[in-house]
């Protein structure tokens, strides 16, 4: 088990102005430490494309983070800018991890379909989109977690192994 330098962004209008609690940011976190990876950064912020944007540069430019969480705002809401933001600060996309999120989220919710969750690397930081609710957060995050190891070490030069 590899200890990786994790960050969470939540994205919320709502949680960041203090009317809820972050709860999926908390399951993030909570959730990367059961893996023994060490959360060196955690953000809550506004649905605001230009705060997101700066935030991830800094966790992945840095903070150095090998991967960020990211939750909230891949809906269809007017403020929901997550995922258009993740591509503009990263090198590429890593659509697989998007697709398996909701593939797999399908078969518990319709809703499912109209996530818009994706993921991006940028120089050697996975940044990854999840939803905005605790549940939804834990369930991807079960999806997903097995091949971060090994997308960090694909991302450093190590080999296909």
């Amino acid at each position: 088990m590899a200890d990786l330098r994790v960050g969470v962004l939540t994205s919320s209008d709502t949680r960041s102005a203090g009317e809820a609690e972050d709860t999926s940011g908390a399951a993030l976190r909570e959730l990367s430490e059961a893996r023994g990876w060490t959360v060196v950064d955690y953000r809550l912020l506004p649905d605001d494309r230009d705060a997101i944007a700066a935030a991830l540069v800094e966790m992945a430019d840095e903070t150095c983070c090998d991967v960020v969480f990211t939750t909230g705002g891949t809906g269809l809401g007017p403020r929901d800018v997550l995922p258009e933001t993740t591509l503009a600060v990263c090198d590429r996309e890593v659509p697989g991890i998007g697709d398996v999120i909701r593939s797999e989220s399908l078969k518990i919710t319709d809703r499912a379909m109209i996530s818009r969750g994706t993921a991006g690397q940028r120089g050697t930081t996975l940044i990854v989109n999840m939803p905005g609710s605790e549940k939804a957060v834990r369930e991807s995050f079960g999806f997903v977690e097995s091949v971060i190891e090994h997308a960090v070490e694909m991302m450093a030069g190590g080999g296909h192994g």
